[in-house]
């Protein structure tokens, strides 16, 4: 990667990506895009920034042509629970943008990324040590349009040669971005509800595991994937990755070592434990490993450890 335009860059993990892309690239071969501008994100002042809206080939090209990048990182669409609830808008989005960014991508011959989540996988998928090749039929509208995008990434590498890669995400923590209306959005939340409160209200029932990985190790698996060898990747479009599998008292006692008066309760929200109920409990990243040397730095702990030091300083909490 030289020249890289990256999409729905204010979203949770653009919002970090711009950042450490800049670093490593240089802070004007890092074009962010969304379609909103706000000032207080470091995507859209501290490098290029353009108004993006990607249902838009037309202005989408435009942008393309302005800036000639040679990778397309295709982040831009709507997470699971908020995609439930707008399930049309989801797919004009999810599937609309996608088309839009892999036609520009065959046109113009550019390295490609778009990332697929967990969330590919349904119930009737193994919940325990995932297969990186399974079943694959998704209860949710997300699901849907992740399962729909992995097979299309597939289809432009195999039909136009367009060098796509993925991977298939568990929920992501960080300590920068908040929220975006994901199932895993607790795994961030207590964080917040504990240093500010010393107490939190899980909208996931207690025992619902679920894979999830520190921020940092997702933008390294990002950069990763990109330089790697094309020659030894063989699935390319939806790498099982995760660092850890975990439920809610997991991270609570992990808390609780920090803040001792920390206390959990639980109000489930129906909609996001159903989702959540869908979706493996661990899975298998072998072929991570193997094709491209995938390692997680951060476990539960580790993270935890982070998470609170940093936060302590952005919500400037001294105790």
């Amino acid at each position: 990667m030289k020249k890289i335009l990256v999409t729905g860059s204010l979203g949770q993990i653009g919002s970090e990506l711009v950042g450490k892309l800049r670093e490593v690239y240089g802070t004007d071969e890092v074009i962010a895009t969304d379609i909103r501008r706000d000032e207080s994100n470091i995507a859209c002042t501290g490098g290029p920034f353009e108004i993006l809206d990607v249902t838009d080939p037309k202005m989408m090209a435009e942008i393309v042509q302005k800036h000639n990048p040679d990778t397309l990182i295709h982040l831009a669409a709507l997470l699971s629970a908020v995609a439930e609830a707008k399930p049309q808008l989801a797919w004009t989005i999810n599937m609309g943008g996608l088309v839009n960014a892999l036609e520009l991508a065959r046109e113009k011959n550019l390295h490609f990324f778009t990332p697929s989540s967990i969330g590919a996988f349904g119930p009737s998928t193994p919940k325990v040590n995932t297969p990186q090749d399974t079943l694959q039929r998704p209860a949710t509208m997300y699901g849907v349009t992740k399962v729909s995008g992995e097979l299309l990434c597939d289809y432009y590498f195999k039909k136009y040669g367009v060098d796509t890669r993925g991977v298939r995400f568990p929920g992501l923590i960080s300590n920068v971005a908040l929220p975006g209306g994901g199932t895993t959005d607790y795994a961030v939340d207590i964080y917040y509800e504990a240093l500010k409160n010393h107490s939190y209200t899980s909208f996931i029932q207690e025992g619902t595991y679920m894979d999830m990985m520190y921020m940092p190790d997702a933008l390294n698996a990002i950069i990763q994937l990109m330089e790697a060898d094309p020659a030894r990747l063989i699935h390319r479009n939806a790498f099982n990755i995760s660092a850890m599998s975990f439920a809610p008292e997991h991270v609570a006692a992990e808390i609780k070592k920090h803040i001792p008066d920390f206390t959990m309760h639980y109000n489930v929200d129906p909609v996001r434990q159903a989702i959540a109920d869908s979706w493996p409990d661990s899975i298998d990243v072998t072929s991570a490993r193997e094709e491209w040397g995938f390692k997680a730095d951060y476990d539960l702990a580790k993270m935890t450890t982070d998470m609170l030091e940093k936060l302590r300083i952005k919500l400037n909490i001294k105790d």
